[in-house]
């Protein structure tokens, strides 16, 4: 297997490169006090208006299984400055050396990806994970595979039920207003009507009563790993609706950058914070999924509500799930995912959102791993591997905890610890009929 290892961004952007009048990098009036104190502080802040974020882009940036295909992007090199390519199985994954911000990437990574940097620099990441190593499992599918063992060391320990996706605001336990603000990276906003169409950076702009702000993750799972916290002082649980779904998938639409992917997990489904929020990272390769084959949901005839969102299923995958699919109309694509996820949330349904090709596509996975585990049966040497998969994992990117199980592992391995977190296709026939109403 050939080791992969994720490098460093050039050290030339900053948030006063960008802004002369802005005094430094990475400045926060108070770091080291709670985000709670966050109203009226003067943060970076990021926005654009909702036409910015309602264009028609691509899907299956990363061609498909069956044609064998590298990936099929808009202007690549805009993106990156060089590629390198790896074999899997007949088709040709890309394995790009240099950084996401290079080579002219927009507002948006330019300034995450500084920052993220920047934060790096000060040590506030609990391990340095581009020192993490990362291999390509040997397989048709590609599976991405890395070795961090600081995240089973490391990482914040749940403190929340696993058989309830719906679980009350609890201020004693852990939420991102406990955070410190060194931990934030910028406000966040999709806009208002009548701001025009260009994006606005702000360097030091007054934060509202609830801001929507982007933090480091401080347990990182791979190179520029941020958090999307919408409204952060509303005492949000970890459950989606229209307004962040919203929020989620414009983001991903901003960043114009295949290669960035955002996630929701609730909780039953590997959520470990009651605070909503999304993840997303940098992967410069294709997930297993991005590639896997669909197939149409059967007997399902479309939404009448939603008649710009394809939705598919996917097949010869080891977890099932469905695909939405947006023609032009991101805020429709919003709403019907989240009005899919309001029926889980309320029939006690855990569940995972993988959000791709800059929001026009996501991939929802009914999650039943904590059921198999609860009824005893996930073998006891997949449990000692303590890889609990969720929205990364399932999509392809498996972080394993212990050496002994990163070294030599397989495709079928793989695939059979992610079958547990499955439903049966009779359960999943009912699921479909439930989720999609029809």
């Amino acid at each position: 297997m050939t080791p992969l290892y994720v490098t460093r961004v050039p050290s030339v952007y900053s948030l006063h490169q960008l802004d002369d009048g802005f005094p430094g990098k990475g400045l926060v009036p108070t770091p080291h006090s709670p985000v709670s104190d966050i109203p009226g502080q003067l943060l970076p802040k990021l926005s654009y208006s909702p036409a910015a974020g309602t264009t028609s882009k691509r899907v299956r940036s990363f061609g498909n299984l069956q044609a064998h295909l590298v990936p099929d992007v808009d202007e690549p090199s805009t993106l990156f400055s060089g590629s390198d390519t790896d074999s899997v199985g007949d088709a040709q994954v890309p394995f790009v050396q240099d950084s996401p911000s290079a080579g002219g990437s927009n507002l948006m990574d330019s300034i995450l990806l500084a920052e993220w940097e920047d934060r790096a620099e000060q040590g506030l990441f609990r391990y340095d994970v581009t020192a993490c190593p990362t291999q390509l499992v040997p397989g048709t599918y590609g599976f991405i595979a890395q070795c961090n063992e600081g995240r089973a060391s490391k990482k914040r320990a749940t403190e929340f039920r696993v058989d309830q996706v719906c679980q009350p605001w609890d201020a004693k336990k852990f939420n991102f207003q406990k955070a410190l603000q060194q931990e934030i990276l910028f406000q966040y906003e999709a806009g208002l009507q009548g701001d025009g169409n260009q994006p606005k950076f702000i360097p030091a702009s007054p934060a509202n009563t609830s801001p929507n702000l982007v933090f480091i993750n401080v347990s990182p799972i791979e190179y520029g790993h941020v958090l999307l916290v919408p409204h952060v002082m509303d005492d949000l649980t970890q459950l989606v609706d229209q307004q962040s779904m919203r929020l989620a998938l414009q983001f991903c639409e901003h960043s114009s950058n295949p290669y960035f992917r955002l996630c929701y997990n609730s909780l039953g489904a590997y959520g470990t914070i009651n605070h909503l929020h999304f993840q997303g990272y940098y992967l410069q390769a294709p997930f297993a999924v991005e590639r896997a084959p669909t197939a149409p949901v059967p007997a399902y005839s479309g939404s009448r509500r939603f008649k710009d969102v394809r939705v598919y299923q996917l097949v010869e995958y080891p977890v099932r799930g469905l695909v939405f699919e947006c023609g032009q109309n991101l805020p429709d694509m919003a709403d019907f995912v989240a009005e899919v996820c309001v029926r889980l949330q309320e029939a006690n349904i855990p569940h995972n959102l993988f959000i791709v090709d800059c929001g026009m596509r996501v991939f929802l996975y009914p999650n039943a791993f904590a059921a198999a585990k609860a009824e005893g049966r996930v073998p006891s040497e997949l449990l000692d591997s303590q890889v609990d998969p969720a929205s990364f994992e399932i999509s392809g990117h498996i972080i394993m905890k212990r050496q002994q199980d990163y070294d030599g592992l397989t495709q079928e391995a793989v695939w059979d610890l992610l079958s547990y977190a499955s439903l049966s296709e009779e359960a999943f026939i009912k699921f479909s009929h439930f989720a999609l109403d029809y």
